[in-house]
C-alpha cells in the first residue's frame, strides 16, 4: 500500500472498497429460526411488491406501484449494503430510471469527487469522452461495467432534450486540478486584477499530478500542514470577494471549488474518528448547494451508510475502527423532511467483486442482522413499502435498534445505531448476487 492509500482520510476514502476475500468468506453466520422472524418472512411475502424485470433497460411497469411512496420527494436516496454486486446497480438504474424517466427528477448526485463529476456530467450532455474510461476514474468502488452503463444511458436519454438530466459528484476526497484551474481561469476572466493576490495562495496548493492518490500522498508529508489549508483559505476568501450579480453561476461554481479545495486539505489531515462525520456533512452540503442552486429533483446514489437515515449511525471493523457519525441522509432529513425519501438495496448471499481481478463468496446475513429473514421471501427480486401499518412482530423488527452487513465486511464487523424504520423508507431485496463486471478501460 502507497504512502497515499495509508493516511486515515483515504482509508474513510476507501472504505467500501477494502474487502479481501478472507473476509467476506467468513464474515457471516448462518442464519437461526425464531418465530419472530417467521412472522417478519411471512408479512414480507404477503406485501412484497414483486418485479418481473431485472435488467436496465427493461420496461418500468413493474415499478409503477412504487412512484406513490416516492412522490414528492426533492431527494431520493438509493443506498446499497455492497459495492461490487452486479444486481444491485442494475436495480438501483431501474429505479433511477423510473425517477428520471417517468418522475422529472434532474440531477444524479453520487458518492463520487466533484472535479470528477465534472467529467461525467460534460459527458452525459453530449460532451467527448467514453464511458469505460470515465468509470475507471471514478473511486475504486464504482469502476465497474455496470455503473458504465448508467452513465452510457444518461448520455442517451438527455440527447435532444431541453432539460438534460446532470450528474454531481457530492464528495472531495480526490478533488483533482480542475477545481484548481476553474478557480483560475474565473478569475482571470471576471476579476483579473486578482489574479497577483490569488496565486501565490493556489500554485502551492495546485496538484502535480493526475493521479489524486499522488496528491493525497504529497499532502501526507508535508510537515506544515495549517500553511496548507491557510492557503486554501485564502483562495476561497478571495474568490468570495468577487463582485458578481446575484445568481452568477459561474461565481457560484467557481466558489464551491474553492471550498472543495478547502475541503480536501481539510480532511486528508484528520484522523478518521473526526474525518467520517467531516465528510458526511461536507457531501451534504455540496448536494443541497447544487438542489438550490439548479432547484432540480435529485436522486442521490450512494452506500447505504451514507443514503440511510442515521442520526447515530455506526460501522464496526474491529480492531480498526469504530466509526461513529451522522448520515448525509440523516442531514437530509433533517432539512427536507419528508421531501427526502431512503431506499436501501440489500442481498442475502452469493458472491461480490472486490477489485480488477478478484471476487469472493458472500454468505447470507448473520442471524442478528435485520436482513435475515428476507431470505426466507420466494421472491427474487422484491420491494419492501415499510411506511405502511404492519402487525406488532414486524413493528418490533422495524422499530428496535438493529444491525446490518456493512460496506466494509469482515468476520466482526457489523453497521448498528438505529433502526430498520429510521433507515429506510423502500428495501429492495435481491436474494442472490453476482460479481459486477469489469470496466473495460484501464483508467
Amino acid at each position: 500500500m502507497s504512502a497515499a492509500k495509508a493516511t486515515p482520510a483515504v482509508t474513510v476514502v476507501l472504505l467500501v472498497a477494502a474487502l479481501s476475500a478472507a473476509t467476506v468468506g467468513s464474515a457471516a453466520v448462518g442464519a437461526t429460526d425464531h418465530p419472530s422472524d417467521d412472522a417478519v418472512a411471512r408479512w414480507a411475502r404477503r406485501t412484497a411488491y414483486s418485479l418481473d424485470a431485472t435488467l436496465p433497460g427493461d420496461p418500468l411497469d413493474d415499478l409503477a406501484p412504487l412512484r406513490p411512496a416516492l412522490g414528492g420527494a426533492t431527494v431520493v436516496g438509493l443506498g446499497e449494503a455492497l459495492h461490487g454486486v452486479a444486481e444491485v446497480t442494475t436495480l438501483k438504474h431501474r429505479f433511477a430510471r423510473l425517477l428520471v424517466e417517468r418522475m422529472g427528477y434532474r440531477t444524479i448526485a453520487w458518492e463520487e469527487d466533484w472535479t470528477t463529476g465534472l467529467e461525467i456530467d460534460a459527458y452525459i450532455r453530449g460532451g467527448p469522452g467514453d464511458a469505460d474510461h470515465l468509470v475507471a476514474r471514478m473511486s475504486p468502488q464504482y469502476q465497474t461495467a455496470e455503473v458504465a452503463d448508467v452513465l452510457r444511458w444518461l448520455r442517451a436519454f438527455n440527447v435532444g432534450r431541453h432539460d438534460p438530466v446532470r450528474f454531481v459528484g457530492v464528495e472531495h476526497y480526490f478533488t483533482r486540478d480542475r477545481a484548481h484551474a476553474l478557480i483560475d481561469d474565473h478569475v482571470a476572466a471576471a476579476a483579473p486584477e486578482l489574479l497577483d493576490e490569488l496565486r501565490p495562495h493556489l500554485d502551492p496548493i495546485r496538484p502535480t499530478s493526475d493521479d489524486p492518490f499522488a496528491h493525497i500522498g504529497w499532502y501526507a508529508q508535508q510537515a506544515d500542514k495549517d500553511a496548507i489549508v491557510g492557503h486554501a483559505r485564502a483562495v476561497a476568501d478571495l474568490v468570495t470577494r468577487i463582485r458578481h450579480r446575484p445568481g452568477d453561476r459561474a461565481h457560484e461554481i467557481a466558489l464551491h471549488a474553492a471550498r472543495q479545495i478547502v475541503s480536501f486539505f481539510e480532511y486528508h489531515r484528520m484522523e478518521e474518528a473526526q474525518s467520517a462525520p467531516y465528510r458526511e456533512r461536507r457531501a451534504a452540503e455540496s448536494l443541497r448547494w447544487w438542489q438550490g442552486l439548479t432547484r432540480h429533483r435529485i436522486v442521490y446514489w450512494a452506500a447505504s451508510p451514507h443514503t440511510a437515515n442515521a442520526a447515530t449511525l455506526r460501522i464496526v471493523r474491529p480492531p480498526e475502527a469504530d466509526l461513529r457519525f451522522p448520515s448525509v441522509g440523516s442531514y437530509l432529513r433533517r432539512w427536507y423532511g419528508d421531501g427526502y425519501r431512503s431506499v436501501g438495496f440489500t442481498v442475502d448471499h452469493g458472491a461480490v467483486r472486490l477489485g480488477p481481478t478478484e471476487t469472493a463468496a458472500l454468505r447470507p446475513p448473520a442471524a442478528d442482522w435485520f436482513e435475515e429473514p428476507l431470505g426466507r421471501v420466494d421472491l427474487d427480486p422484491y420491494v419492501l413499502d415499510l411506511r405502511r401499518p404492519v402487525p406488532p412482530p414486524v413493528r418490533r423488527w422495524l422499530h428496535d435498534p438493529t444491525r446490518t452487513r456493512g460496506p466494509d465486511v469482515g468476520p466482526d464487523a457489523f453497521v448498528d445505531g438505529g433502526s430498520i424504520a429510521e433507515w429506510f423508507d423502500l428495501l429492495v431485496h435481491r436474494q442472490r448476487a453476482t460479481p459486477a463486471g469489469p470496466v473495460l478501460a484501464s483508467g
